[in-house]
């Protein structure tokens, strides 16, 4: 299994990614968020993570009737469903998509998440950089159809692992035993995304640990082991 790091923010010429900001900063377009407090993103936007990382959440609502009126005054209530759909990190563009059934939401996953937000037709002023995005949100979507893969197996630790190996491949960092996820997740957030509960997805994390599939570090970070290299290293 290999791993490459696609930090648009390292690869990209700084002068070109600092002139943005420059630009954001003087026209009011930039805002430092805390862990966990929600982006107020709308949709028909751009949105460039400056540093940091962004949590995407989806919202679907389900509607119930509510029991406590008389059958012939049956009242619908809406519940929020979310699902953890993924990470947006520094130099990645986003966008929020609202429909009647389902929208998508965005938090600060790390302390300190500086967000810079423009209209699509301000990337006229810089041709090359939106060709970037665009290349951004092309890779973006390939991403989003292998999840969907994953998410389609039938054994829920099937698609765990899947889950798992699709989050480090695109953003893991190497760690003296293999690589692993620098953001940290709940289990009832790896729930949410691969259709299980919390209590399952603790069950089989802890299988999957027995087994030397994955590992945890510090901080609960995920750790996928190089096991091609401890083969080769027996």
């Amino acid at each position: 299994m290999e791993y490459s790091d696609r930090s648009s923010e390292a690869s990209r010429p700084f002068l070109s990614w600092q002139r943005i900001v420059d630009w954001a900063q003087t026209h009011y377009r930039e805002r430092t968020f805390r862990k966990d407090e929600r982006i107020p993103a709308r949709s028909g936007l751009l949105y460039l993570v400056h540093q940091g990382a962004v949590r995407l959440v989806g919202v679907s609502r389900t509607k119930t009737v509510s029991e406590d009126e008389p059958q012939e005054i049956e009242t619908s209530v809406e519940f929020p469903e979310e699902a953890f759909l993924g990470f947006v990190d520094a130099g990645q563009p986003f966008e929020i998509v609202v429909q009647s059934s389902f929208s998508l939401e965005a938090y600060a996953h790390i302390d300190r998440t500086a967000i810079v937000w423009m209209y699509w037709r301000d990337l006229e002023n810089w041709s090359h950089f939106r060709q970037e995005v665009f290349e951004a949100f092309r890779y973006q979507h390939q991403r989003k159809l292998l999840w969907l893969s994953a998410l389609g197996q039938r054994k829920t630790i099937d698609r765990l692992i899947s889950f798992l190996t699709l989050l480090i491949e695109e953003y893991g960092k190497p760690a003296e035993q293999g690589y692993y996820l620098p953001y940290s997740l709940t289990h009832a957030q790896i729930g949410s995304a691969i259709g299980s509960t919390r209590v399952t997805v603790t069950r089989l994390m802890g299988k999957l640990r027995k087994q030397g599939l994955i590992l945890i570090q510090e901080d609960n970070l995920i750790c996928m082991p190089n096991l091609e290299q401890e083969e080769r290293n027996k």
